[in-house]
């Protein structure tokens, strides 16, 4: 389990203390906070990775994967640290990978259609962003911005882990459907009572399209026979 957290001391213990109950090993990752995460999630009984500044959710993704690997993870489960997710829906996101059925799977708030009660302004922009990251990945998915995912320990060697924000949810999807791995969703529940952003939702939202956005020309790019 690994968990990417910048400045969550108020979540990061129970969120610690709940995924133990579902992962042999729950890492966290401290990119750079301000405050007490790394000691709390310490106290907590995970094992932790500090960077000493902030170097953004894709790098931290990319150091929890890599220490998952060196303690032999075969299945590695990716969490939001704020809470908004719910542990005990770890194994349903696992099952598929055990069963054979799927190389990664995508935790969607929104399989069966966007929530009536999520605001217009997160059903317009989920919509945007769903869209051309399925362009840009060949995919079919309802949530590609969720952060609950499982992945088969196997398809590590196929993600970048080069967009520094947010975007990391987009570029992880677009490397996994150019890899051509079985990708399976599963719905899961979200609180957004306990949404700690510190970005604006539409300011985050523009910069995530045109991270993607430029992903999505620099795909084409390579993908164009040269003359």
């Amino acid at each position: 389990m690994i968990l990417p957290a910048y400045n969550e001391e108020i979540s990061i213990g129970s969120m610690v203390h709940l995924t133990r109950s579902y992962a042999d090993k729950v890492i966290v990752v401290d990119d750079g906070s301000l405050d007490r995460t790394a000691d709390v999630a310490r106290k907590a009984g995970a094992e932790v990775i500090v960077h000493e500044v902030n170097l953004g959710k894709g790098r931290a993704l990319k150091t929890g994967f890599e220490t998952a690997l060196t303690l032999g993870a075969d299945i590695i489960v990716t969490m939001d640290s704020d809470g908004q997710h719910n542990p005990a829906e770890i194994p349903k996101l696992v099952a598929p990978i055990v069963e054979g059925e799927a190389e990664v799977v995508n935790g969607s708030r929104y399989l069966y259609g966007l929530e009536k009660n999520t605001p217009a302004y997160r059903r317009i922009g989920q919509t945007i962003l769903d869209g051309v990251t399925n362009l840009n990945s060949g995919l079919q998915i309802t949530d590609s911005q969720s952060g609950f995912r499982a992945f088969a320990a196997s398809t590590i060697g196929k993600f970048r882990f080069n967009a520094q924000g947010m975007a990391i949810e987009s570029e992880m999807l677009t490397d996994a459907g150019n890899a051509g791995f079985r990708i399976k969703e599963v719905g899961i529940g979200v609180r957004y009572d306990v949404d700690c952003s510190t970005k604006r939702p539409v300011s985050h939202g523009l910069e995530v399209l045109l991270a993607v956005l430029k992903d999505m020309v620099r795909t084409y790019a390579v993908k164009m026979p040269k003359t």
